[in-house]
């Protein structure tokens, strides 16, 4: 019999644990090649190697909560002013009731040498039209908001799942250690539920991302508890240390990543003092970068989202319109244009500061909503025009900029009037593989062993476009 840690061992149960090691040493020496060593303990967070070397190195994803409408902004629909009034051709069904063709109060235009053509709601963005690829033939599988809002966030819409943020840190580990490398912005704070977008799910934990609310402009009140009222750094360091050393010898004979993502939390809660006040301090920018940006909140938290990515932060996303979404079921014109001109600035404000500091090629952007709306009109109750647009999960539009895309493309195509996706249909998880792929991954080699089955961001779908990778 074999003893060991007080507890006795037979014969067959000591040749099972060693024939198991040895393959467990040969499991992670390969894991090791592959980029992923180490998924418990304190290389969690470890930088990693990609596939093949990706031509982004971060991601700033702006997420348009509720919605934006695609023939108000990217995908011009001419037929929609023919037909003004008149019903529209088509055998599909809306989730409200809807009526005639709804022309696009807005005046799109053709921009740089691409000659793309947007919308008056982002004008200044357009002045980057040349370095954008639109998608304009992405579609989702409901008309709901939650379960379209986990689909784009998290690659499935009934299951939770671990965000696309969650699947970039388990890939790649984190540039810098001493601020988390996933992190959301919503002004205002966010219900309960869309937490969940920015899960780690079944990914350890120490990959969830972060959430910041950047309507607080002091650091104590950005980020709670980032300063201990009771101890100095150096106590702290010697409480830390003494925790550390009793969750380790706790976890020698146990496997849970929960305790990891704890132990990993911890040690970034202290880094944290030390340089995110830094990094949210905005009185460090010169007077004409506060102006490019402009004024409010959203100009706040995109200028903030240039200064983390600047310091290898990995996500970033911006949430928009979370008080007031962009769900805009009637008055589209006053509403689409009042949150357009929120972030329209902010967004071509930052696409010029990441040229000026040499970081857009490797920093990919990305803009949507989690589906577009109906070209039609939707009607009330008593059958009268709202002047707005039901929800569309058969076409809408979406953009990416910067790490490796090819600009002043257009990518796929809605019919006539922009009901659904008629040219190279696009689905939520072929958007997710580009992402993957310009980050350096195969996403189907990208997985992570959960319940006895291989998962990945992508499922067993999606296929990266080609088309709009430089």
């Amino acid at each position: 019999m074999w003893q060991a840690n007080n507890k006795q061992l037979d014969r067959r149960s000591l040749l099972t644990r060693s024939a198991l090691g040895f393959g467990s040493l040969g499991l992670a020496s390969l894991m090791h090649g592959e980029g992923y060593g180490a998924l418990d303990g304190d290389d969690l967070l470890g930088s990693k190697s990609s596939h093949f070397p990706g031509k982004a190195k971060r991601v700033i994803h702006f997420f348009l909560n509720g919605g934006p409408s695609h023939v108000d902004t990217f995908d011009p629909k001419p037929s929609l002013a023919k037909y003004a009034g008149k019903p529209v051709p088509n055998n599909l069904t809306t989730e409200r009731k809807t009526g005639a063709a709804f022309p696009s109060p807005f005046k799109f235009q053709k921009y740089g040498q691409s000659g793309l053509e947007i919308s008056d709601l982002f004008q200044k963005t357009a002045q980057h039209a040349d370095d954008i690829a639109v998608i304009r033939s992405m579609y989702a599988m409901v008309p709901n908001h939650e379960p379209s809002l986990m689909l784009m966030n998290c690659g499935d819409s009934v299951q939770p799942r671990p965000s696309v943020g969650s699947w970039m840190l388990y890939g790649l580990g984190v540039e810098n250690q001493n601020l988390p490398g996933f992190i959301a912005m919503c002004p205002g704070g966010y219900p309960i539920k869309d937490a969940e977008n920015w899960q780690s799910g079944f990914l350890p934990g120490a990959y969830q991302g972060t959430f910041i609310d950047p309507k607080h402009t002091e650091i104590e009140k950005l980020i709670e508890n980032i300063r201990s009222p009771h101890a100095s750094i150096e106590a702290q360091r010697q409480q830390l240390d003494l925790l550390q050393k009793l969750n380790s010898q706790h976890r020698q004979n146990r496997s849970d990543p929960r305790l990891d993502a704890r132990i990993q939390s911890f040690e970034l809660a202290f880094r944290m003092q030390m340089e995110a006040a830094e990094a949210f301090d905005l009185s460090r920018e010169s007077q004409s970068t506060l102006d490019m940006y402009g004024a409010g909140v959203h100009a706040r938290q995109t200028l903030i989202a240039r200064r983390l990515v600047e310091r290898g932060v990995r996500y970033v996303q911006l949430w928009h319109g979370a008080g007031q979404p962009w769900d805009n079921h009637n008055d589209i014109e006053n509403n689409h244009r009042k949150l357009a001109a929120e972030i329209d600035q902010p967004i071509a404000a930052l696409m010029t500061d990441l040229k000026q500091r040499g970081l857009f090629d490797e920093t990919l952007i990305v803009w949507g909503g989690e589906f577009g709306r109906t070209p039609t009109v939707e009607l009330g109750g008593d059958g009268k025009a709202l002047l707005g647009r039901d929800h569309n999960h058969y076409g809408f539009s979406m953009w990416l900029a910067g790490g490796g895309v090819r600009g002043g493309t257009i990518y796929g195509a809605t019919d006539e009037f922009g009901f659904q996706a008629v040219e190279n249909r696009t689905s939520v998880h072929d958007l997710h593989a580009t992402m993957l792929h310009l980050m350096g991954f195969d996403h189907e080699r990208l997985t992570f062993r959960y319940a006895g089955r291989d998962f990945r961001l992508t499922d067993v779908h999606g296929k990266v476009i080609r088309e709009i990778v430089a």
